[in-house]
């Protein structure tokens, strides 16, 4: 399917590598230029110069955190005026709710939230001033069904969603999208720090901690990054303008629910 999008310009948060490289490598196939983000400059160097080499397109890099305003001033003075940007921001560790104090918590919103909305912010006035544009924010199946060792980011994750589902709504008829892409276990970096804490806490091997993991999964494996960027690059694409708002579950079917 050809996305309709060849020649649009995108930003994409914490992409050298796992889901935002997943995101990033879709978005440059459907003939997209690049601006990736990540805070370690030699792998994101790296990734760069593989999507260049494989997609021929044009990719520039912003090492940077986003969680401050030094990272975001540097990130936006690159990306200038994108058609596309995707929120992504690695999650705050997991622990007991009694692990948190409000330093924690303030940590996690700056990443998890309020990273998200100040790009936001930023790049969606010129999003609407030209008609068109798409953000998409990687958030987390926890926003549909808590887990209870992730406290830190179901409450960070939650706030994000609760400010987009107004703010979708408010710039969807200038023709810009603001959807969410909720993802359950991958085959990630992130995967593999969960499996470990599993694995520490009930003294098992790594592979019975995936194995267990598995078993928990209807499709009976953990997704692959190339699978949700191809989500990503359908809700970037001109086949999804009329999609706004929405909160879709990427996790082979592991949160049971009808709706």
């Amino acid at each position: 399917m050809d996305l309709g999008i060849s020649g649009k310009r995108a930003l994409i948060c914490a992409s050298s590598k796992g889901l935002g490289r997943g995101c990033a490598e879709q978005l440059a196939a459907a003939g997209v230029s690049l601006v990736m983000n990540a805070r370690g400059s030699e792998t994101l160097e790296t990734a760069a110069a593989e999507i260049r080499q494989t997609y021929g397109v044009n990719v520039e890099t912003v090492a940077a955190d986003v969680s401050t305003e030094e990272g975001r001033e540097a990130l936006l003075l690159v990306a200038g005026d994108v058609d596309i940007l995707v929120n992504n921001a690695g999650g705050p560790p997991p622990g007991l709710w009694s692990d948190w104090g409000r330093d924690d918590f303030i940590a996690a919103l700056d990443a998890n939230m309020l990273a998200p909305i100040a790009l936001m912010k930023a790049l969606l006035p010129g999003m609407i001033d030209r008609g068109w544009g798409r953000v998409v924010n990687i958030t987390s199946g926890s926003v549909k069904a808590p887990i209870p060792q992730l406290g830190l980011s179901n409450a960070a994750r939650a706030g994000l969603t609760g400010y987009v589902a107004g703010t979708s709504r408010q710039v969807a008829e200038h023709g810009v999208t603001i959807n969410n892409m909720l993802p359950g276990i991958h085959a990630t970096d992130r995967a593999t720090s969960l499996d470990q804490g599993v694995m520490k806490a009930q003294g098992i091997d790594m592979a019975t901690a995936k194995a267990n993991r598995e078993a928990t999964i209807p499709a009976r494996r953990y997704g692959t990054a190339a699978e949700f960027g191809a989500t990503c690059a359908f809700l970037c694409s001109q086949h999804a303008g009329f999609i706004v708002g929405q909160n879709i579950v990427i996790d082979g079917g592991a949160i049971n629910a009808t709706i």
